[in-house]
């Protein structure tokens, strides 16, 4: 299953500390501009090395076009990419070759495909999520035209969060911080908390975000295609991620009467008072904000003594080596960013497909 998608696909190929990582989209409509040098700020975000609080391991992560674009244009043949990896320390993984790092991807590999590639965890490295970063570009480029667009940024590290009410916070701010947090104050504290994290050899869990505007009513289906269904799945996929929550999820253990949203007139246009139901109803976007919250794991290598066993089962001890990051909530802001706009570009395509069919 290394294909995401239904009409806009990304096939993703590569590992952690092999040749390239890369990526084939299929279903890209033709004809639209390719800004490159949006392209590669979208990657810059996601890079490592981009700051104190995240992994020192150095990437350009400068991505390749082999084909699909012409003269700057999407010609609606496939687009393939690559991006070369180039500061690779494998070395640094030669112990953890028969040792099954806790909560890691070590176990459940081997027993599926009776082997695995130890170095960076392989396919199991979050360095695959380049391919979904670009592939999540090339989406936004195209949801711009759209007007939809899609926002994400940490609101929680720890114990430190923001409020819940998005609307109240300045998203320009967003990129000012390496947290990638809105609000100053908070992402001082949150900064502080990795860093106290990392000096401790240990790792830090928190909750991205994400808001996407000007979707319009009618995405989704209302039984097993639900678009909430959809973006679950899509951010459920991101390595590390534990939990998805959308509109007022877990909050609306209340009265229906606290928690509907109600419908109004507005000189002649229907309207709805709240958006507890985050956007979408029955499975099918309603036109107002989609807001949701991931919730990711702490980093499962820590530099740290843990128990564990090997290969055959013996009781041992493990002290991870390397570069890693000690929260990935600052470099998840991008990915989760490009999972949303991939989901939410497809279910646009599939709804003007069955607009075209039913004429």
């Amino acid at each position: 299953m290394n294909t995401f998608g239904n009409v806009f696909r990304l096939t993703s190929f590569g590992e952690s500390h092999g040749q390239a990582v890369g990526g084939i989209i299929d279903g890209c409509p033709s004809d639209v501009e390719m800004d490159m040098e949006f392209i590669q700020h979208e990657l810059d975000r996601r890079r490592p090395g981009q700051s104190h609080i995240t992994t020192s391991r150095e990437e350009g992560d400068k991505v390749s076009f082999l084909s699909g674009i012409f003269e700057g244009k999407t010609t609606g043949a496939p687009i393939a990419f690559t991006i070369f990896n180039k500061n690779q320390h494998s070395s640094d993984y030669d112990n953890l070759k028969n040792i099954y790092r806790p909560s890691h991807a070590d176990y459940t590999y081997t027993q599926k495909y009776g082997n695995r590639d130890h170095r960076g965890g392989g396919r199991s490295s979050a360095r695959e999520t380049i391919a979904r970063v670009v592939a999540g570009a090339v989406a936004k480029l195209i949801l711009k035209k759209l007007s939809i667009n899609v926002i994400a940024y940490t609101s929680q590290v720890g114990n430190i969060m923001l409020d819940s009410d998005y609307s109240k916070l300045d998203f320009s701010l967003i990129e000012s911080t390496p947290v990638r947090c809105p609000n100053l104050e908070k992402a001082n504290e949150m900064i502080e908390l990795i860093e106290e994290v990392k000096a401790d050899g240990d790792t830090i869990g928190g909750v991205v975000t994400c808001i996407v505007e000007g979707v319009p009513v009618g995405l989704g289906e209302p039984v097993f295609g639900k678009l909430h269904a959809a973006l679950g799945s899509a951010m459920l996929g991101i390595n590390a991620v534990k939990g998805f929550e959308y509109g007022q999820g877990f909050n609306l253990n209340k009265r229906g009467s606290e928690v509907n949203d109600e419908f109004y007139n507005d000189n002649g246009k229907i309207k709805i008072r709240t958006n507890n139901s985050g956007g979408i109803q029955a499975g099918i976007s309603n036109g107002q904000d989609i807001y949701f919250r991931v919730a990711f794991k702490p980093v499962s290598t820590i530099l740290r003594d843990q128990k564990t066993v090997d290969k055959s089962g013996k009781d041992t001890s493990i002290k991870a080596q390397g570069r890693h990051d000690p929260c990935v909530l600052p470099r998840a802001v991008p990915i989760v960013e490009a999972m949303a706009a991939l989901t939410i570009l497809d279910y646009y395509l599939l709804a003007q497909i069955k607009l075209t069919d039913n004429k």
